[in-house]
């Protein structure tokens, strides 16, 4: 369970008990509702993140008002939440009604189950964008204050091969030649996006992160370029997108594969013409940003089968820089872990503990399929459940090695069982991650769990 709270409103019970069954494994409360009146009530008592909302709740009524006027009360209490509305297959119309009325997608029903996981997921990131949206916009003139104070310098190796990146970030640091990112999920290509902002000339200007994996077709012009206000139902004010707030500083578009041909379009007609307009204006707002984009997915790939412009590809890709897997610079281990436990001594005020040289040689030896991200959790784990002043090797427990158990006396199903079991325990059974792994749907991992009682 990786997400948050779930509010389904719908007076059908069996389709409540259905939805229930498939996401009680994806969030960490599922509240299910046949009346709507009581929508306040539960939001008060809870603190919801996404609300799947039926259109209408009386007999022999179908035009949707009271859908629409419950959205409307939800987005009252909260704006940042995220609301999906379920319809039926004939009533596409009155989705997009509400969709242009603030609704973040809509479900058909009967629905797809890969598809219905899909919306959900993505309305979970835009909540967690939106709630980032709103710190970032509040806390604007103190983040520049940090920027400019500096801080304790971002540790990203000195093996050979992050010695050669590094040296690439210096070289492009100092100018404002767009830069594209690759690497495996978890090796730090934001890190790497940092230090590129902190070593240029935009330094004392904020770098804004998007992730672009988060934010839903309908809402990708919003998100990004703005709005004013009344431009639709929730628009109460006007609200600078990420692009401007980016003015000036350093705009880091993350996980750039994810974006869908329509909004690859209108990002590349921002980069070409350097405006913005905010919906609902015609304002062209001019915008002054260094381009930073990242992706694990294979970019050239994608423009050969057509799910990526090339020109896009062209524009973002100027210089390229490509962050090599932990288990490919295992001399970074030993600082990175290090750094990880100073960190986290600090933090959980844990102050002189200490790694023994077995048990680096330990972490040096592990095939980290996580990356750093996966060293950090282990370190921090390590720190939280210590019980003297030094990590010893049976502090650090992984899960079996994947590369290596493919050299065993297994069966084909012994070695797709253990490798999903692997990675639900290394992924804390988060199934969108081990599912993106394993490079299969999360319905196709669902069937798989099934077949092998996990």
């Amino acid at each position: 369970m990786t997400k948050g709270n779930l509010l389904i409103v719908d007076d059908n019970k069996g389709l409540l008990n259905a939805l229930e069954l498939i996401m009680k494994n994806e969030f960490e409360k599922v509240i299910t509702l046949t009346d709507p009146n009581r929508i306040n009530e539960i939001l008060r008592n809870n603190d919801v993140d996404i609300v799947m909302l039926d259109m209408n709740f009386k007999s022999g009524v179908h035009n949707g008002n009271e859908g629409l006027f419950w959205m409307r009360e939800i987005y009252k209490y909260d704006s940042n939440i995220s609301v999906v509305i379920v319809t039926a297959y004939g009533d596409v119309e009155l989705a997009v009604k509400a969709i242009r009325e603030g609704a973040v997608d809509f479900i058909l029903k009967p629905w797809d189950n890969t598809k219905l996981l899909a919306t959900i997921n993505a309305a979970w990131k835009l909540r967690v964008s939106r709630q980032e949206a709103s710190i970032l916009k509040k806390d604007n003139i103190l983040l520049k204050k940090e920027i400019n104070k500096g801080g304790e310098k971002i540790v990203l190796g000195a093996s050979p091969t992050m010695i050669n990146v590094m040296n690439i970030v210096r070289k492009v640091a100092g100018t404002d030649a767009n830069v594209l990112i690759t690497g495996e999920n978890g090796t730090g290509k934001e890190l790497v996006a940092r230090e590129i902002h902190n070593l240029s000339k935009r330094a004392g200007e904020l770098m804004v992160s998007v992730d672009m994996g988060s934010i839903t077709e309908t809402l990708f012009e919003s998100e990004m370029f703005g709005h004013v206000k009344g431009s639709f139902t929730d628009a109460k004010e006007d609200r600078k997108g990420k692009i401007e707030q980016a003015n000036k500083g350093t705009l880091f578009l993350d996980e750039i594969g994810n974006l869908s041909l329509q909004s690859q379009a209108k990002l590349l007609s921002v980069l070409q013409n350097r405006y913005v307009v905010p919906v609902g204006s015609n304002r062209q707002i001019p915008v002054d940003i260094r381009l930073v984009c990242a992706t694990n997915c294979d970019l050239i790939n994608m423009v050969v089968e057509g799910r990526f412009r090339e020109d896009l590809l062209y524009r973002i890709n100027t210089i390229l820089i490509e962050v090599p897997p932990l288990r490919d610079r295992v001399d970074d281990i030993p600082i990175l872990a290090n750094y990880f436990l100073r960190m986290n001594c600090e933090r959980y005020g844990k102050d002189g503990l200490k790694i023994s040289t077995h048990a680096l040689e330990k972490l040096a030896n592990h095939d980290w399929p996580g990356n750093v991200r996966e060293l950090q959790h282990s370190i921090e784990k390590a720190v939280i459940l210590s019980e003297s002043l030094v990590l010893k090797p049976s502090d650090f427990v992984f899960s079996t090695n994947t590369r290596n158990v493919m050299q065993g006396d297994m069966t084909l199903e012994e070695m797709e069982k253990k490798l999903i079991i692997d990675n639900l325990r290394l992924y804390s059974n988060n199934l969108s991650a081990v599912a993106e792994k394993l490079g299969i749907t999360r319905q196709t991992l669902y069937n798989k769990m099934r077949k092998f009682g996990i």
